[in-house]
């Protein structure tokens, strides 16, 4: 069982970027909804404080740290960032 946890949490921690990939490379999120972005972000963030103090699990840990900074990236992009 132990394995599948391990594939499930890089699988899983890998989805979200190249998302971010793409909107690093076009220096904006415009085509991304907010409702998404906040949903994510929160859920990824509760779960991660869930996994550290709650239930620690490495991959677990592993997918939803990564997740957290892929989509602090796009929020960045899509707030933050202004073309110079």
């Amino acid at each position: 069982m132990e394995i599948f946890g391990w594939i499930g949490g890089i699988l899983l921690s890998v989805c979200g970027i190249p998302q971010a990939y793409k909107v690093f490379r076009e220096k904006h999120a415009n085509g991304m909804s907010h409702l998404n972005l906040w949903l994510w972000l929160f859920g990824e963030l509760f779960v991660l404080i869930y996994v550290i103090f709650g239930n620690y699990s490495l991959p677990l840990l592993i997918n939803y740290s990564l997740n957290f900074i892929v989509v602090n990236v796009i929020i960045y992009y899509k707030y933050l960032h202004k073309d110079k």
